[in-house]
């Protein structure tokens, strides 16, 4: 019973931060990809990385992302090797509204640092049995990563062989893979 309590609560809470993401010209979807790329790092910007974060179908997200580009929020960025691949990067506009308050971000605002760290460890438990229960990807922050080298000035990437820049171990991985004990 009381996980269904809990399921409710983080239901609503859910629905409660996105009906924060209808502002100006924005639909919910479309303040969930921006506040996704504001966090993803530069190999995490595809609309499938998009999609599969945000738990859509990539078509959905396709045209989520060309509706913000329109807008100029977004900027597509074709690779040079293969014109099929595409990434997102935001413009400052898009930075600006990514970075909007919400009621669920202005209420943690007023909690204790303890109890802050506290729900963070357990939704971030929660998730991760959720999504590996599915078959799901984890993502995470690159600095928690099992690939990430931290002996350099910004970190590196032993997975993609790459130096990481600065800010780079605080954004979001599609390719993040958690420690187990034996690697950590």
């Amino acid at each position: 019973m009381i996980s269904l309590r809990i399921r409710s609560l983080i239901n609503r809470l859910a629905r409660i931060d996105a009906t924060s993401g209808w502002s100006d010209s924005l639909n919910p979807a479309q303040s969930a990809a921006l506040d996704y790329l504001a966090n993803a790092n530069r190999y995490s910007r595809a609309p499938s990385h998009v999609a599969e974060f945000l738990g859509t179908t990539r078509g959905t997200m396709s045209q989520t992302l060309k509706a913000l580009a329109r807008k100029g929020l977004v900027t597509e960025e074709r690779k040079e090797g293969d014109r099929r691949s595409i990434s997102y990067n935001l413009t400052a506009d898009g930075k600006a509204f990514a970075g909007v308050a919400s009621a669920i971000s202005d209420a943690l605002a007023g909690m204790k640092e303890k109890e802050i760290a506290a729900l963070e460890a357990t939704l971030e438990t929660t998730l991760r049995t959720a999504l590996a229960a599915r078959g799901d990807r984890a993502f995470g922050l690159c600095k928690t990563c099992t690939f990430h080298d931290a002996t350099s000035a910004h970190g590196y990437c032993t997975l993609l062989d790459l130096p990481l820049k600065r800010g780079d171990p605080d954004l979001i991985c599609v390719e993040h893979k958690e420690p187990t004990d034996d690697t950590a």
